[in-house]
C-alpha cells in the first residue's frame, strides 16, 4: 500500500509542479557540464524566488546525493523529492533529463556523420570554457555557508590548486575535506 505521504505534494499545488517541471526542462538545455552545473540556478529559484526550501535544505541535499554513490544527478531527485514529494522528484528528474537526453541523442547521431567539421569542432572547443564556468558557479554557491570562515575558504583554495597541478585522485581531497569538517566539528 502507497502512503498518502509520500504522494503528497508537500503544500505545492499542481500549477507549482507545473511549474517546477518546466524550470527544470530550461536548466535541462543548458546543463552542458552535467546537471550539477545548473545547481546555482537552481538553489536561486527553489530557495530564493520560490521558497519551497532553505539554503541549508538545498545545500544538504547536494551534498548528501554527491556523497551516496550512484549516478551524480541524484541530488535532483532528492531537491524535487524535498520539494513535493514523489511527484516533485519525477517532475525534477523528467525535467532535467528528458530535452537534454533527446538533444544529446540527436547531435550524437549528427556529430557521427560529421566528427571532421569545422562546424563540429568549433562547437565542441566552445563548450569547454562555458563548461568551466558552470562549474566555477557552482562551487561557489556550495560555498556560501562557510566562505566567512577562513579555513573553509583556505581548504577550498588549496583543493582547486591541487586539483590543478597534479594528478592526486579528487578522493583524497574529498577525504581531506571530510577530516578538516571532522575536526572542525569535534
Amino acid at each position: 500500500m502507497i502512503s498518502p505521504d509520500l504522494l503528497s505534494l508537500h503544500s505545492l499545488g499542481w500549477a507549482d509542479l507545473l511549474q517546477l517541471w518546466l524550470h527544470f526542462m530550461l536548466l535541462s538545455m543548458l546543463a552542458v557540464g552535467g546537471a550539477i552545473t545548473t545547481m546555482p540556478d537552481m538553489q536561486r529559484y527553489l530557495v530564493t524566488e520560490q521558497g519551497w526550501m532553505s539554503a541549508a535544505q538545498f545545500t544538504t541535499s547536494v551534498a548528501i546525493a554527491q556523497a551516496a554513490p550512484g549516478p551524480n544527478i541524484l541530488f535532483v531527485a532528492l531537491i524535487g523529492w524535498h520539494v513535493a514529494g514523489l511527484a516533485g522528484l519525477l517532475a525534477a528528474m523528467v525535467g532535467i533529463m528528458g530535452p537534454s537526453s533527446l538533444v544529446a541523442l540527436w547531435v550524437g547521431r549528427y556529430r557521427q556523420r560529421r566528427a571532421d567539421s569545422l562546424g563540429m569542432r568549433a562547437f565542441t572547443a566552445g563548450l569547454t570554457p562555458l563548461t568551466l564556468g558552470l562549474l566555477l558557479s557552482t562551487g561557489w554557491v556550495l560555498t556560501t555557508p562557510t566562505r566567512d570562515r577562513w579555513a573553509a575558504v583556505a581548504l577550498v583554495v588549496a583543493t582547486v590548486l591541487l586539483s590543478a597541478v597534479s594528478k592526486l585522485s579528487p578522493m583524497w581531497l574529498i577525504a581531506l575535506g571530510a577530516g578538516v569538517g571532522a575536526v572542525a566539528l569535534a
